[in-house]
């Protein structure tokens, strides 16, 4: 399994009027995180879009000039869609995340529609990502 991490600097221009991170921000750096480790596997990011993003969960306020790190890997591969779990983390927090989510992307062929990506995966060893694994393959049934 390949993580994929992306820092960020939060500025000025990132927070909302409580003076903290704006969620808005935060979706779209975990959403072009987690669409990069999706394009990686896939090999190619010209036909993957973006279907579902399955909650965002904000358990920690981060305020202007934190370093946040957003990891992401691919915890399921479909046919044709390809979910990615988002994680991010800020030291003041240590190891605990302040968000998770996870994405579900999909790859379409020449006439728009979902075309199989040909990407392979098995059930991973380790415990803590079969936990995903498991979660996420259940709703492709």
């Amino acid at each position: 399994m390949c993580v994929t991490k992306i820092s960020r600097l939060v500025r000025v221009a990132n927070l909302n009027h409580h003076g903290t991170l704006f969620a808005g921000e935060t979706a779209k750096w975990v959403v072009e995180a987690c669409f990069i480790a999706a394009a990686k596997e896939n090999k190619k990011s010209d036909n993957v879009v973006c279907v579902n993003i399955q909650g965002l969960q904000f358990k920690k306020p981060v305020e202007n000039g934190a370093i946040v790190d957003i990891e992401s890997f691919v915890a399921y591969a479909g046919r044709t869609s390809i979910t990615v779990v988002g994680r991010m983390y800020c030291k003041k927090y240590g190891k605990q995340n302040i968000l998770e989510t996870a994405l579900t992307f999909v790859t379409l062929g020449e006439d728009g529609k979902p075309e199989p990506h040909n990407i392979k995966m098995e059930r991973p060893a380790d415990p803590d990502m079969a936990v995903y694994w498991d979660r996420f393959s259940k709703k492709h049934v």
